[in-house]
């Protein structure tokens, strides 16, 4: 009987609706959010400070570094001493000071470079993975034909027919050569995406094409869209490198690149100047391995079967 009664008691109490906005507050506040856990991961969290690192030099330059870029009242080829830590050039300037300003042109060039290439790889890879048919057949063709041509001749076959080598030369070409394989891994992912039941109900619902692309899907592949662009920005620090190496940039400006082409053309290590070519390409690695390291960093975070223990 006392059962019954406390039956009876909790079926006539009213039941208070939970929201679903309530639900959702209460499980975020649970979970830690992507930046925290991203900065749990070891591998991420190595990366995130030598890029900080790398961002902080570019951006405060001009007073971190020990001369001005312009003099060049130096002792010429001078080795490493306490006055010159890297040495200095065969015109007289200060290494470390051109490493310094260096990193600037280098990291511009690589991140404006990575944007525009995965902006293009979202919208081949997005419009052929969504729509299909003969869209996805025309794409897929232009995807397929980029992929096959070998990428460094392409940019050097571009660079070299350009009328001028500048900065937004170098970006241009290595924008227009370097996003057949983002578009092609985002087309594998939105071919995988497009069949889930939340884009078959918008489908349904009547909402436009573009608007399921960009406001349902896209924030969805955003971990994977970030991990594209990194990718792009290692692509594109290494493609200015190797343009300015060959002589096919704009040897007047200061970047990575163009400092192993001047200590290359200078015989830098033969003159015992090894921290003239040493120190660029060292830069060169430690950006792409930052990159790369925030990378693992981001699947650890998007995949939990990658997660560290």
């Amino acid at each position: 009987m006392e059962f019954l009664r406390r039956q009876a008691k909790l079926s006539s109490t009213p039941i208070e609706p939970v929201s679903r906005d309530s639900v959702s507050e209460q499980g975020m506040l649970k979970q830690p959010g992507f930046l925290a856990l991203l900065w749990e991961n070891r591998k991420a969290r190595m990366g995130i400070i030598i890029l900080t690192i790398f961002m902080l030099v570019a951006l405060v330059g001009p007073w971190l570094a020990p001369y001005s870029l312009s003099d060049t009242n130096f002792a010429l080829s001078h080795p490493p001493s306490a006055a010159h830590w890297l040495g200095t050039t065969q015109s007289g300037q200060d290494v470390l000071t051109q490493l310094i300003y260096g990193s600037r042109v280098s990291m511009f060039v690589g991140f404006v470079a990575g944007v525009l290439v995965i902006f293009i790889a979202l919208l081949v890879g997005f419009l052929a993975g969504y729509f299909g048919g003969w869209v996805d057949e025309v794409l897929s063709l232009a995807m397929n034909v980029m992929l096959v041509l070998p990428g460094l001749p392409l940019m050097i076959l571009i660079a070299a027919y350009m009328p001028s080598h500048g900065i937004w030369e170098i970006i241009l070409v290595m924008s227009i050569t370097g996003w057949a394989f983002g578009g092609r891994s985002l087309r594998a992912q939105m071919m995988t995406v497009v069949q889930q039941d939340y884009v078959v109900a918008a489908k349904f619902a009547g909402e436009r094409p573009l608007r399921i692309i960009f406001r349902e899907i896209m924030p969805n592949m955003l971990s994977y869209i970030i991990a594209n662009f990194f990718g792009a920005v290692i692509g594109a620090v290494l493609a200015e490198a190797g343009l300015e190496f060959l002589g096919l940039g704009n040897p007047s400006i200061t970047s990575w690149g163009t400092m192993i082409y001047w200590a290359q053309s200078s015989d830098a290590m033969l003159n015992g100047q090894w921290a003239w070519i040493l120190a660029p390409g060292l830069c060169i690695a430690l950006l792409a391995a930052s990159l790369t390291l925030v990378n693992f960093g981001i699947d650890a975070v998007a995949n939990p079967r990658l997660q560290e223990e």
